[in-house]
């Protein structure tokens, strides 16, 4: 994975990771599923130019869901949750 575009897929806007952000300036993106840590942290800090401190990586499952009689498969992603240094700040949103 040489662009960063490509590891950093979206950010996850949540009532949880609002809270995240507002009090301990920790952001939540959702990854590429063959990523590690150190690529995580050099593509957020070469797309929004701010220096982080710290990642921390969730990969949620696969889940099995039914519709009536139909079952089918909703797939895993993998989160990452960015902790950004202190006085810094990623705008998300155009205010």
């Amino acid at each position: 994975m040489s662009n960063a575009r490509d590891i950093i897929i979206r950010p996850i806007i949540t009532e949880k990771t609002m809270k995240l952000m507002d009090e301990s300036n920790r952001i939540t993106f959702e990854v590429a599923k063959n990523t590690n840590k150190i690529a995580i942290k050099q593509a957020v800090e070469e797309i929004f130019g701010v220096k982080v401190v710290s990642v921390n990586i969730i990969n949620t499952p696969d889940k099995t869901k039914r519709v009536g009689r139909y079952t089918g498969t909703v797939h895993g992603i993998k989160k990452a949750i960015v902790k950004i240094a202190d006085g810094q700040d990623i705008q998300l949103f155009n205010e």
